[in-house]
């Protein structure tokens, strides 16, 4: 089930999303002070990192008495500063400390799943955004050679880059812009009945067919529309599945998908068992 964008623009930080069964996904953005916070946390956290790597370096330096220590700091910082955030957020969560805290995650515009490579895309931008004209200015302070037109122009390079997402309606930096990502805020829901056991009627039967159609994606994205109850999206996923898996339709719609997902989360944790793992319908 692959998630396409609405073509019309909303005033809000919402977005919809529409599946190919008609099914529509909301998101609320992540807003740009949410963001700028999460970005100081994790500054914050990464600082911390630093000071104990300098305090230990600082000690193997006095021990050897080599530009070794220097030249390890260096490297270290570079691999800190981009690492952590590439690192986190190809987790699965796709969030660093400090948007965890403040409820946000990274995800993939178009409804995919994130990638490897969009994550690497919009962290390698960030090099260039902020900390490579930081970097800059803070080796030519310490060398004693600041050059006041070069200190202006590096500030305002950072500060238009660090400003841009106030600039366009999806708080968008360029380096979700280029990866084709969104920074999300994640909802925070209790947790729901077992769809499994939310019934003692009887439940219907598939063949195999019909169950290999879908992985663990679509099976997330039912238990969505289920839990969503709108019988207008229960309706059109249902017409979906029946003429896919060219499947009799005998008009209790809610109670079909019901039957269906249980049958295909049994599937699906049958095949976890021997070692199968089926990630969404493209997968073999």
């Amino acid at each position: 089930m692959r998630l396409v964008r609405r073509t019309k623009a909303p005033a809000t930080l919402h977005r919809g999303f529409v599946t190919p069964e008609g099914v529509d996904l909301r998101l609320e953005l992540g807003g740009a002070g949410t963001r700028a916070a999460a970005f100081l946390i994790d500054l914050g956290a990464m600082l911390i990192v630093l000071i104990l790597a300098t305090i230990a370096l600082a000690y193997i330096d006095r021990s050897t008495g080599a530009d070794i220590a220097k030249i390890l700091w260096l490297i270290g910082a570079f691999l800190l500063r981009n690492g952590w955030f590439v690192l986190f957020e190809m987790g699965g969560r796709g969030a660093t400390p400090g948007k965890r805290l403040m409820g946000l995650r990274v995800v993939a515009r178009d409804g995919a799943r994130l990638t490897a490579g969009a994550v690497l895309a919009r962290n390698a931008m960030r090099e260039i955004e902020v900390f490579l004209p930081l970097s800059f200015l803070g080796a030519q302070a310490a060398a004693g050679t600041a050059d006041a037109f070069l200190t202006i122009f590096a500030l305002l390079w950072t500060g238009i880059f660090l400003f841009f997402p106030l600039f366009n309606r999806d708080r968008l930096r360029v380096g979700d812009l280029v990866a084709g990502t969104w920074v999300v805020q994640t909802a925070i829901r209790a947790l729901a009945i077992d769809l499994g056991t939310a019934t003692e009627r009887p439940r219907a039967m598939f063949p195999e067919a019909a169950l290999a159609l879908y992985g663990v994606y679509e099976l997330q994205t039912l238990e969505d529309v289920l839990r969503g109850g709108d019988p207008v999206a229960i309706g059109a996923v249902a017409a979906t599945i029946r003429r896919k898996a060219d499947l009799p339709d005998h008009g209790d719609d809610a109670a079909f998908l019901a039957d269906y997902y249980t049958a295909l989360c049994a599937r699906l944790e049958s095949g976890l068992l021997v070692g199968r793992h089926r990630r969404d319908k493209f997968a073999g």
